[in-house]
């Protein structure tokens, strides 16, 4: 069951599922809020909630609003675009050949057929960024199966408008969003860790901050600094 509460100027999404405890959470780049409660709280007892916590709600919806914004990207030569948090300037290379990408000291070079328009050469970077990702994530979970004592049955890597990953804990599957490929390498491991650990408690409760507490001890670090950098012209969350 899902509805909405106003407090002031601000909406909040409530959504009532079979958990034990009320959970906020306010999600960047524009500071949506949602609540998660019981089956059958009242929706008065989930205003109360809401308005202990409005402080702090505002205070992450500044933060966020303050977060730096990456311009939509135009595929011109010295454009910025960014691999595992490292810099790289765009070259464009117009070849009769296959498209491909390259990364050459501190370029990346984009090789396409002459006449290739923005849409074409924004899908040849993000179908490399999609490699990148899949080549990375195998000995991730391959070392946190391990750790953790669980098993990932699939992993799927695409586009994600509304988070950085997700898991589905009955069918043992995690998603994570192509753009973690930009980020730096640590930002990865945590959502990988983020998203398994889900696989022990689906929910976002204490037990799952013990989780990953103990196993990894950084990772409301990993999850600030994933969230602090510069984010996608597109509404990307976590």
């Amino acid at each position: 069951m899902t509805t909405q509460i106003e407090l002031g100027d601000i909406t909040v999404d409530v959504v009532l599922k079979d958990i034990k405890n009320i959970h906020l959470s306010v999600y960047p780049p524009n500071g949506r809020v949602k609540i998660s409660a019981p089956l059958r709280t009242d929706i008065d007892t989930i205003r109360v909630f809401a308005i202990s916590r409005l402080g702090w709600v505002k205070q992450q919806q500044k933060k966020f609003q303050e977060q730096e914004r990456e311009t939509p990207r135009e595929y011109l030569d010295l454009e910025s675009h960014y691999v595992w948090g490292k810099r790289y300037l765009l070259k464009v290379i117009e070849v009769n050949e296959a498209p491909s990408v390259e990364l050459k000291h501190s370029k990346m070079i984009l090789r396409v057929r002459p006449g290739t328009n923005d849409k074409k050469k924004q899908a040849i970077i993000d179908a490399w960024y999609r490699e990148q990702l899949k080549k990375a994530v195998p000995p991730l979970i391959a070392r946190w199966e391990q750790l953790l004592g669980v098993k990932v049955e699939r992993f799927f890597v695409q586009r994600m408008k509304t988070k950085w990953g997700s898991c589905n804990h009955k069918a043992r599957n995690i998603r994570l969003n192509t753009e973690l490929a930009k980020k730096p390498k640590e930002c990865l491991e945590y959502t990988v860790v983020h998203e398994m650990a889900h696989l022990l408690e689906p929910t976002h409760n204490s037990r799952f901050i013990t989780l990953m507490d103990q196993f990894m001890p950084k990772w409301q670090f990993c999850r600030d600094k994933l969230n602090q950098l510069p984010v996608s012209h597109e509404n990307w969350i976590y």
